[in-house]
């Protein structure tokens, strides 16, 4: 028997699908961050640990994945020669690195026009209207992912200081935030010393939760997060008719604080990411010899 594998990559989490040739899905594992631009050598262990789980799951051999190929969708493969050097380290008989939007629009719209906004721990959007897409934002943690869980962390960290100094009114949230770092601002900088996207987006829960209380700095920094995601979305210049997908760990948190003219078009992926990789996987791995 033959496998292709489809395998899923960002800040927080790296999913890998072993998958028949034909698209069968076997089974599904998950590993930790694979987004190659902030952790090359630490994404590629993810992927292997997730491809290798998955071979476990499907009661195979993760001895054949060597001659297994792999299409990737990563975070971070958008820009500089990252997805150059991992193909060229990966243990798959070939590895073919996509962007993490293109995987999750063909599983979200499959070949129809229309557009996705992933929204986890970073943001990226995809738009394809005749056959042609165009990507916004993606552009990373330092300078872009504007409204994603690492930058609603990373601002709920800024907000708690501001307070903590009297610039700004502290909170609930803000003390809260404070309490995790024992009460002292010192360890609040310490930990963005060392803090990937990740870490910082898992702070984005708190700011929901408390939101959804009437906590004013919560309210702040999502408000800030809804109107870059919208000034986003405005850009991609949607049609009548033209569907959006959210995608990503925060789409169900995002979509009821979206204003309405975007909620009415927003409709459910056909599938998720996952299913979008293992479905290129095989578009592009059809015609090419299999090993078992």
């Amino acid at each position: 028997m033959t496998f292709v594998l489809g395998i899923d990559g960002g800040g927080t989490s790296c999913r890998a699908a072993l998958a028949t040739p034909d698209g069968r899905i076997l089974a599904r594992a998950k590993s930790g961050a694979a987004n190659i631009r902030t952790d090359l050598t630490g994404a590629r262990a993810s992927i292997v640990e997730a491809a290798r789980l998955a071979f476990v799951d499907a009661g195979e051999d993760p001895a054949l994945i060597p001659q297994t190929p792999a299409l990737l969708g990563l975070a971070g493969s958008n820009v500089g020669t990252y997805r150059r050097q991992l193909e060229a380290i990966l243990p798959f008989s070939r590895a073919v690195v996509e962007t993490d939007s293109a995987i999750a629009l063909e599983g979200a719209l499959g070949p129809a026009d229309g557009a996705i906004a992933i929204l986890g721990t970073g943001t990226a959007y995809l738009v394809r209207q005749d056959g042609r897409t165009r990507p916004v934002g993606g552009w990373g943690f330092l300078i872009g992912d504007q409204g994603g869980g690492a930058r609603i962390g990373r601002d709920l960290l800024e907000e708690t200081l501001l307070a903590y100094d009297g610039i700004r009114e502290a909170s609930p949230l803000t003390n809260a935030l404070l309490a995790v770092f024992r009460d002292n601002p010192r360890d609040v900088v310490e930990f963005t010393t060392t803090a990937k996207p990740g870490d910082f987006g898992g702070f984005a829960p708190m700011v929901f939760d408390h939101a959804a209380k009437g906590d004013a700095v919560a309210a702040f920094i999502l408000d800030k997060a809804i109107a870059m995601i919208e000034a986003s979305l405005d850009v991609l210049d949607l049609r009548p008719g033209d569907p959006l997908c959210l995608l990503g760990g925060l789409a169900p948190l995002i979509r009821p604080r979206l204003s309405e003219r975007y909620q009415a078009i927003v409709r459910e992926p056909l599938q998720d990411a996952l299913g979008g990789a293992v479905a290129m996987a095989v578009r592009t791995f059809a015609a090419e010899p299999t090993h078992g």
